[in-house]
Parts: C-alpha cells; structure tokens; sequence
C-alpha cells in the first residue's frame, strides 16, 4: 500500500513537471514571435521615419561645412581588414574631393592607448590626400549615440552630414531626429555577404529605442583628449 501511495506521488510530480515544462515552451515561443515582430516593428519604422535623412547619391547631398565620420575598428580580431571602414573612409574621401564638405570630425573609441579609431582614421584620411587642416578627431566617440549628440553638444558643429553604411545611417538619424539635431547622413558602401551585422542591427535598434525612452546620455560631455 505505502509503495503504490509513492508511486502515485512519483506520477503526479513527473504529470506536474510535464505540463509545466509544456506551458513554459508554449509561452516562450509565443514571447519569441512577439519579440521578434516587435524587433521588425522598430527595424521598419525606423527606416521609414528618417528616410528623408538619407543620402545614397552623391550629386543630390546639399553642400555641409562638416562631415562627422563614425568610427570602426580598421581590422576584425582575425586581422582580416573591416570593409565597412575602408568604404566610410573613402566615402569621406569623396565628399571632401567633391566640395561636399570642408572639413572631416572622425569620431570613435580610444578609451585606452592599444586602442583609437579616430588616430587610425585621421591618418588613414592623410593617405588619401585630405589636409590635415582638415580633419578634427572626437576621441570619445565611444557609440553612435555619443558621436551624434557630442557633435550637437559640446564642439557645437553647425548642421552636419553623417557617413556611414546605410543601416548604421539609420540609427544615427534617428538619433538626431529624436533630439532636435539638424544632420543627415550620406551612405557609404555596403561590403557584399555581411549579413551578420545586419542581423545584429535588430537588436541595435531595440537598444536604441530603449535609449530613447531612457533618455540617455554620452559617457561625457567634456571635450576630451586624446589617450596615449
């Protein structure tokens, strides 16, 4: 009698265990698929919201004083070169040797001395044939966030031009848009087969929403030096 009374509990606790391990997946997909529309949701409106901030065409940019860079790393970790940052610079490049814009601000990280994006940029623009009297660095330009509002706030930069891939241009104008920012961005090339960044972008955009919910901040808004 005891042994069928435990059997009987054994069962009832392996039934519970069941329904709850079957719930739990039935309310994790559909929190998934909800997840995942919400992510298209912010990925489509966004897009569409700062369309008329977009640039792909050299000839239609307006004239700007200022083009602010946004900075990447010149290398992945495997040493293979990053072709996002050899097309922003060359489009860079372009819109200076075009008469598009009269100076360049390159904007990244280098919170360490191992580490500056706008140095490699700087010098990278110099091999290209940019003046030097033409470049300004922001060295705090830690995220996209950052280098946008930094350029607004504290080197106070008229209304600028922004350069970049077209999905980072997005987040960018949004950026802008969302804090009275006066700036459109120019596209710079596309590297074929890079769809893992742009998968990365989703999520991205859902952080920069949150951002703007929360209203967030640059790490600084003191001008900065340069880490050595």
């Amino acid at each position: 009698m005891f042994n069928l009374f435990q059997n009987n509990i054994i069962r009832a606790r392996l039934d519970l265990v069941q329904k709850t391990f079957w719930v739990t997946l039935k309310y994790g997909f559909w929190m998934l698929i909800a997840l995942s529309f919400l992510l298209i949701v912010i990925d489509i409106t966004t897009s569409y919201w700062v369309r008329d901030r977009i640039y792909t065409d050299i000839n239609k940019l307006p004239n700007y004083r200022t083009a602010v860079v946004l900075g990447t790393a010149k290398y992945y970790t495997t040493g293979a070169p990053n072709l996002y940052y050899k097309y922003r610079i060359e489009t860079a490049r372009d819109l200076i040797k075009q008469g598009k814009v009269q100076q360049l601000w390159v904007s990244g990280d280098n919170k360490t001395p191992y580490y500056n994006e706008p140095r490699v940029m700087a010098n990278d623009l110099l091999r290209q044939g940019v003046q030097a009297v033409q470049i300004q660095q922001d060295f705090a330009g830690y995220r996209t966030l950052d280098s946008v509002i930094r350029a607004d706030k504290v080197f106070r930069l008229p209304p600028f031009v922004v350069v970049s891939q077209r999905f980072h241009c997005e987040r960018a104008m949004f950026i802008a848009k969302t804090r009275n920012i006066d700036s459109v961005c120019f596209v710079a090339k596309y590297p074929e087969g890079h769809f893992k960044v742009r998968i990365r972008e989703f999520f991205a955009r859902a952080g920069m929403v949150l951002d703007y919910i929360l209203d967030r901040q640059p790490e600084t808004l003191e001008k900065g030096k340069e880490v050595r």
